[in-house]
């Protein structure tokens, strides 16, 4: 085996840190219901530079090349990866493969596993749930309930109120683009412990209904509107007037 065959099959520090990354990623992956070998793909594909074909990521992370095929047709299906224009040759014999790369960046990576999972894991769970408290005000409805039936169709009833309203939540904030969700997780880092505190208290006073008009009202807001509202709320005057000082 010629020297320079030998070097080039020897991985650089930077590939040995991509690959231990790769492997990390796939064990914490088990803990959120992804697929080890999927979610040990992902994390190579998010730390690499360029379009990489499925034979160069089955050999950085020894896989077999089916359980590697699997794993990028489904971060293809999550919206993760595309094919890259042209195909892509590894440095062996054989002929070119299709090659792959990161679609966006780790926001828009963020924003589209969470549109997967939702849509994997919430949405055929309401179905479910919305049949079994069909069928528990049914037995409800003759005379004479059985006290424990009563309880069951409570608590299911509101199980489904809740996974209705998180499913609503999680598909209002996936429908946002990576940038503004960006943004507003740079604006919640902003804030410090005390005015996370003093926001809470005020929602949990506001309620569900003024807190939607307040929504409804901000969103018909140009920016700039915005802007000088937000300038105006911080000036004394206004404070005096709305009774803040």
């Amino acid at each position: 085996m010629s020297s320079t065959f030998q070097a080039r099959d020897v991985p650089s520090g930077a590939e040995e840190l991509r690959r231990s990354f790769a492997v990390a990623w796939g064990r914490i992956g088990a803990s959120w219901g992804v697929a080890p070998s999927t979610a040990t793909v992902q994390g190579y594909l998010l730390v690499s530079d360029g379009p990489l074909s499925e034979p160069e990521v089955r050999r950085a992370l020894g896989m077999s090349h089916r359980a590697t095929s699997l794993a990028l047709a489904q971060c293809e299906e999550w919206g993760l990866i595309e094919r890259a224009g042209a195909t892509r040759r590894s440095g062996q014999r054989g002929p070119a493969a299709a090659a792959w790369r990161v679609v966006g960046d780790h926001w828009e990576w963020f924003r589209r596993v969470a549109a997967a999972r939702k849509q994997r894991e919430t949405d055929p769970v309401l179905p479910l749930i919305a049949a079994c408290v069909d069928q528990a005000e049914r037995l409800a409805a003759p005379d004479g309930i059985e006290p424990e039936l009563a309880r069951l169709s409570e608590r299911l009833g509101a199980l489904h109120a809740f996974v209705q309203r998180f499913d609503r939540g999680v598909e209002v904030f996936v429908r946002g683009e990576a940038r503004a969700i960006e943004q507003l997780f740079a604006a919640l880092d902003r804030l410090e412990p005390a005015t996370v505190e003093r926001l809470w208290d005020m929602l949990g006073e506001l309620g569900a209904e003024d807190m939607g008009r307040a929504l409804e009202a901000l969103s018909k807001l140009p920016p700039p509107a915005a802007r000088r509202l937000v300038a105006l709320a911080d000036q004394p005057v206004l404070q005096r007037l709305i009774g803040l000082r």
